[in-house]
């Protein structure tokens, strides 16, 4: 397969503390640099937000959370 697919869900809010999105776990530089990685560099960052994902996911989660009850 020639194209990796953006790891977009739609969820595009930027954790406080990690920087990371809620719904994707990327920066926002991996964000908006996403459409100039080549195959390869984009195979690279996903198998990162799948380790992001793994180690922040939980407080990621919690903190989302806490911030839409208020």
């Amino acid at each position: 397969m020639s194209e990796v697919p953006s790891p977009c869900n739609s969820v595009c809010t930027i954790d406080p503390v990690t920087g990371y999105c809620a719904g994707c776990y990327r920066t926002l530089d991996e964000i908006a640099g996403w459409i100039d990685l080549s195959v390869d560099a984009r195979r690279t960052l996903l198998a990162e937000l799948d380790e992001r994902r793994r180690r922040y996911g939980t407080a990621i989660e919690q903190r989302s959370a806490t911030h839409a009850q208020r």
